[in-house]
């Protein structure tokens, strides 16, 4: 019973927010020639991130959409992100590790609202990636040469496709993503603190302080690890279970 009310929060915040694993989704598609179809293994959670709200299913438009490679190419990512994220989230390595590492959370999130639940399935989350730089099997430099590469215009025509997206916000988002090519800082675990809170306060309204971090941070450190030596578990699971 415990394991299902962990599942079903879980899933229920991952819907509702974009969360950070964009290395984790590039893995999958490291190799592909295709620009459009990296981004389209991030889209999902790019838009999330522009409004909580969007909800799309763009096998709707197929007719429409596979009429040409560039747009089919972005549909096809989005499939795979769709069901990589469903191998994950109701894997047991998903499963044990965040209520593991939420009752670790729980002391280092005590005296403020946040909800160690809530912030240890996006912590494990954001050390995947980590972890994926940290032993150099993705180059996020390169993840960012192909979203650049993606045609505006094609990305309008997509999202025009799907549903009522406000086309220029996004691009103003998606542009300030590619710029700042914040992943590149996931290298250092003490930056995934800064991101994780802020993340938080998305959802409740705090402050974090110097030490809230530092704790967070040695928290994180440790429960690499400990605990993550075998990370590449999931990857090759969820590889051999994808079409």
């Amino acid at each position: 019973m415990q394991r299902y009310k962990i599942k079903l929060y879980l899933t229920i915040i991952n819907k509702m927010f974009g969360f950070v694993n964009f290395l984790s989704h590039y893995y999958f598609e490291r190799y592909s020639p295709h620009s459009e179809r990296i981004l389209g293994a991030l889209l999902p959670d790019l838009l999330k991130n522009v409004d909580k709200r969007y909800n799309f299913h763009p096998q709707r438009f197929e007719d429409v959409l596979f009429a040409h490679p560039k747009t089919m190419w972005i549909s096809e990512g989005w499939y795979r992100h769709v069901e990589v994220d469903r191998l994950f989230h109701t894997s047991d390595f998903f499963l044990d590790h965040t209520h593991a590492l939420r009752r670790r959370l729980d002391s280092v999130v005590a005296h403020l609202p946040v909800r160690a639940s809530f912030l240890a399935h996006i912590a494990l989350e954001l050390l995947l990636d980590h972890l994926l730089i940290d032993h150099t099997l993705v180059n996020p430099s390169r993840l960012y040469e192909h979203l650049e590469h993606v045609q505006k215009v094609t990305i309008d025509k997509y999202l025009r496709t799907i549903g009522e997206v406000d086309t220029e916000q996004f691009s103003v988002f998606f542009k300030r993503f590619v710029t700042s090519r914040y992943i590149l800082d996931y290298v250092d675990i003490s930056n995934l603190s800064y991101a994780l809170f802020n993340i938080c306060k998305r959802v409740w309204t705090f402050e974090s302080t110097g030490e809230d971090r530092d704790k967070l941070t040695a928290c994180l450190r440790l429960y690499k690890e400990e605990h993550l030596s075998n990370y590449m578990y999931i990857f090759h699971e969820i590889q051999s279970k994808l079409p």
